[in-house]
C-alpha cells in the first residue's frame, strides 16, 4: 500500500471552500525580491507575490486526495470532433456540449474524481439545462482545471521533434481562468524516443514547462507538469527508463531555477513501459518497479501528487499498472489523470443517443471507481468488459 505523504498534513478544500474561492477576486500582493544564481554570478530578480502559496498547497492536496484522481476532458474542439466522429456525430458545439454535460453530471462522480481538466470552451460553457459547467463540478466537490497550452508545433533544428507553444499571453489568460473558477492548469509537451530525443527537444520541453508553472502559480493556478514520453516506438522498457530519467532531471532543474513551489504542483508523467510496438511486453509488476525506481531517483517527496497519464494504454491496462504501483510502499500520492482510459467505453455506450445517457454515465462511473480502487492498491480486475481491455494506442497521435 502507498505510504502517506512526507509533507505535513495540509487542509484540503471541500465544496464550501470551492464555492468561496469561485467568487473571490484575484489577489495582487506585493512583489518580493528573490536571489538567484545566473552563471557564476549572483543577481537579484523581482518575482510576483507568493500570496497564493497557501491556496496552491491546499488545492494540490485536494486534487491529490485519497481514492480520487483527475478526469481529463480537455480535448481541443478538433480532437473532440474526432471522438464524436467515431460514433457518427458531427463536430458541432451542441454535440460537444451534450457530451461534456454527460460527463460532468454523472451522479456521485466526486467520490472518485477530485479534479476535471477542461478545454477553454468548456470552462465558459453551460450544460444542456443551462447550469455553468464549473458550478456543476464544484457542486460535486470536483476542482475545475484548465488546459492552457496552445498545442505542439515543429521544433526547428531538431530531428522532426515538437515543442509546445502558449507562453505568450499566459499571465493574462491564467488570471482570467482563475476568475472564471479554474484552480489548476495543464500544459502538455511531448518527448519522442524514436526521434532521439535530442538535447534541444528535452531542454525546450523542460524550460517551457518550468516557465508555464511559474506563471500559473503567480496567478493562483496549481500547474500540472506533463512531459509525456510518447509510447511510439519499438524500444524496450530500459530505453524508456533511460529517457525518462534524463527528461525529469531537466524538468526539476528548471522548475527550481524558476522558483516554482514544489508543494504547489502536480505531475502528470507517463508510466515507464516498453514502446507500443515493442515485441517484449511488460507485466504490471515490472511497470511498477521501473516507474517507482524513476520516481525515487527524480521526484522530490514534497510533490503532493503524481497523476499518471494513460497514453494509449487500454482502460484495464492503465488501471492494472496504477494498482501495481500502489501496492508497493512509496511516499507520494500516486493516482490517475486519464482521458481515453476513463471515457472510451462511456463514449461508445452513449453513441450520441439520449436514451443511452444513463448507461454511458454508469460506464464512466465503473471506470472511475476501478481507478479509485487502484489508487488505494485494492483493484481486483473482476468483471471487466472486453471493450475495456482493448488497446487505444494511435501511432503519431495528435492531441
Amino acid at each position: 500500500m502507498a505510504a502517506a505523504s512526507l509533507l505535513k498534513a495540509a487542509p484540503i478544500l471541500d465544496k464550501t471552500d470551492l464555492w468561496a474561492m469561485r467568487v473571490q477576486p484575484a489577489r495582487q500582493g506585493p512583489a518580493s525580491v528573490i536571489g538567484i544564481r545566473r552563471g557564476s554570478r549572483s543577481s537579484l530578480v523581482v518575482r510576483a507575490s507568493t500570496s497564493y502559496a497557501d491556496e496552491l498547497v491546499k488545492t494540490a492536496k485536494t486534487v491529490a486526495s485519497p481514492g480520487r484522481g483527475i478526469l481529463a476532458m480537455d480535448e481541443s474542439n478538433a480532437t473532440c470532433g474526432k471522438r464524436l466522429a467515431s460514433i457518427g456525430l458531427e463536430n458541432t458545439e451542441a454535440n460537444r456540449q451534450a457530451y461534456r454535460t454527460l460527463l460532468v453530471t454523472v451522479p456521485d462522480l466526486g467520490k472518485y474524481v477530485s479534479g476535471a481538466i477542461l478545454f477553454e470552451e468548456t470552462l465558459y460553457q453551460s450544460t444542456t439545462d443551462g447550469r455553468k459547467i464549473v458550478d456543476v463540478l464544484v457542486e460535486q466537490n470536483i476542482v475545475p482545471g484548465i488546459k492552457v497550452d496552445k498545442g505542439l508545433v515543429p521544433l526547428p533544428g531538431s530531428n522532426n521533434e515538437s515543442w509546445c507553444q502558449g507562453l505568450d499571453g499566459l499571465a493574462s489568460r491564467t488570471a482570467a481562468y482563475y476568475q472564471q473558477g479554474a484552480r489548476f492548469a495543464k500544459w502538455r509537451t511531448v518527448v519522442s524516443i524514436p526521434n532521439g530525443p535530442s538535447e534541444l527537444a528535452v531542454n525546450e520541453a523542460a524550460w517551457g514547462l518550468a516557465r508555464y508553472a511559474a506563471v500559473s502559480q503567480d496567478n493562483g493556478l496549481v500547474p500540472i507538469v506533463e512531459p509525456e514520453i510518447l509510447l511510439d516506438g519499438e524500444h524496450g522498457i530500459e530505453r524508456t527508463f533511460e529517457v525518462a530519467q534524463k527528461v525529469w532531471a531537466k524538468v526539476f532543474y528548471y522548475l527550481a531555477e524558476n522558483n516554482v513551489l514544489f508543494e504547489g504542483i502536480l505531475l502528470k508523467p507517463s508510466m515507464v513501459t516498453p514502446g507500443a510496438e515493442s515485441k517484449v511486453r511488460a507485466s504490471p509488476e515490472e511497470v511498477a518497479d521501473y516507474t517507482l525506481k524513476l520516481l525515487y531517483r527524480r521526484i522530490p517527496p514534497s510533490v503532493p501528487g503524481i497523476m499518471f497519464l494513460s497514453g494509449g494504454q487500454s482502460e484495464v491496462e492503465a488501471t492494472q499498472n496504477l494498482n501495481a504501483i500502489n501496492q508497493k510502499s512509496h511516499p507520494w500520492h500516486v493516482s490517475f489523470s486519464y482521458a481515453r482510459a476513463l471515457q472510451n467505453t462511456c463514449l461508445k455506450t452513449w453513441g450520441g443517443r439520449q436514451e443511452n445517457v444513463e448507461a454511458a454515465q454508469e460506464a464512466l462511473l465503473i471506470r472511475a471507481k476501478a481507478n479509485s480502487l487502484a489508487q488505494l492498491g485494492k483493484y481486483s480486475g473482476e468483471g471487466e468488459s472486453e471493450e475495456s481491455k482493448k488497446g487505444m494506442f494511435v501511432k503519431g497521435y495528435v492531441y
